[in-house]
């Protein structure tokens, strides 16, 4: 069955203002860079993001955190968007910083209906600020909380129309496993093909996640 075909308008459409959002990419590769740029047109404000990073201020997440509509950000790291540790340093947008790899597992484990994670990254630091510690054996463990959002925007190398997706070399990073994490997802195809283009191996994400696709542009 074909997904809806909508344009990157029609995708900022679906966000509110207050709204959790989570956006593939890493450092602004693999980013749904036509969704974001109708998302920052949208003007929606209050926004938790959820990412690897901000990007950059003119790429990526970052452009959503220039133009003020951020209200809180979850992510790996900051450092190269100078604009997003101003606000931060303002007091205007909340930053929680998370190691990577426990970021990835916290959105991992809600696609998975998973209560979280153990993870002894953070042990004895910061990172363990307000949660709880658990002993398994002789080891001790962070517990750490699923992710969610009410919509992620993602981005494929190629997607067939029934949103079967195929992500190239670094551009998979976190997209396909936050297609999984959030209650509408929408898939920025680079390229997308008919059904029954290639075998099911070709495809990292199978349709099934995916709501609507964007035609994305080709790079």
């Amino acid at each position: 069955m074909s997904k809806p075909l909508i344009t990157a308008a029609d995708a900022a459409a679906l966000v509110e203002d207050g709204m959790t959002v989570m956006i593939g990419g890493f450092m602004a590769v693999g980013t749904p860079e036509a969704i974001v740029d109708a998302l920052v047109a949208s003007g929606r404000r209050d926004l938790t993001i959820i990412a690897n990073d901000t990007g950059f201020v003119d790429r990526g997440v970052g452009k959503l955190v220039a133009n003020r509509q951020v209200r809180k950000v979850i992510a790996s790291h900051i450092g190269t968007n100078p604009e997003t540790g101003r606000q931060m340093s303002d007091g205007v947008l909340e930053v929680e910083l998370v190691p990577q790899g426990t970021l990835i597992e916290r959105i991992r484990a809600h696609g998975a209906g998973l209560g979280g994670v153990l993870t002894p990254t953070g042990l004895g630091t910061v990172v363990e600020t307000g949660k709880a510690r658990v002993r398994v054996g002789e080891r001790d463990f962070l517990v750490e909380t699923p992710l969610r959002a009410d919509i992620a925007f993602i981005r494929s190398s190629r997607s067939d129309a029934a949103g079967n997706s195929a992500f190239f070399k670094t551009t998979k990073n976190f997209n396909p496993t936050m297609a999984t994490a959030a209650d509408i997802v929408v898939c920025e195809a680079q390229e997308i093909v008919e059904i029954g283009y290639g075998c099911g191996d070709d495809f990292q994400l199978p349709g099934i996640f995916v709501d609507h696709l964007v035609q994305g542009e080709r790079r």
